[in-house]
């Protein structure tokens, strides 16, 4: 978290430095913009982050590990990756529910497939989709990418599972 704390600060001091340049109007624009943005956005967030804080309390360690410990296997990497899917929302809300879940004693496969569920194969984004693309774009990227969460978090499992627990 470090890291991307201070890739983000420095960002946000470099475009704060360009916009003074351009034009101090500009900056105060911009400041105000994310102002409304951070407004609009908080209730999305402290909502997320009251759900990242309460499940890992709420539900029971033998429960998480389970169905998407770090034993569930296979098992494990398909109830993420259906996780994931079904997560409505942006990364607000997909993002610390997959870090709570890890906290709460989830391995890294079924993480891995849920943060890849959740990208790949948001049903809540599938509406959207067939609207905008038509059913045989939307069709043929689902049906690519279905396997993709299920690949990724059973490899993420192999790999990387025993040096993550």
């Amino acid at each position: 978290m470090l890291i991307s704390n201070i890739v983000m600060v420095t960002m946000a001091a470099g475009l704060v430095v360009v916009a003074l340049l351009k034009s101090p109007a500009s900056l105060t624009v911009g400041l105000r913009g994310g102002g409304t943005f951070l407004l609009q956005s908080a209730p999305l967030l402290l909502a997320a982050f009251v759900i990242a804080g309460l499940v890992p309390v709420l539900v029971p360690r033998e429960f998480i590990a389970r169905w998407v410990g770090a034993e569930s296997g296979f098992r494990g990497v398909v109830v993420g990756s259906l996780a994931g899917a079904a997560t409505p929302l942006g990364p607000y809300v997909s993002y610390p529910i997959a870090a709570s879940i890890l906290r709460a004693g989830a391995g890294i496969g079924p993480v891995v497939a849920f943060a890849t569920g959740w990208g790949l194969l948001s049903v809540a984004r599938m509406p959207w989709e067939f609207a905008f693309l038509g059913p045989k774009v939307a069709l043929v990227r689902i049906l690519l990418t279905l396997p993709v969460p299920l690949i990724v978090g059973y490899l993420a499992h192999l790999l990387f599972g025993r040096a993550a627990t």
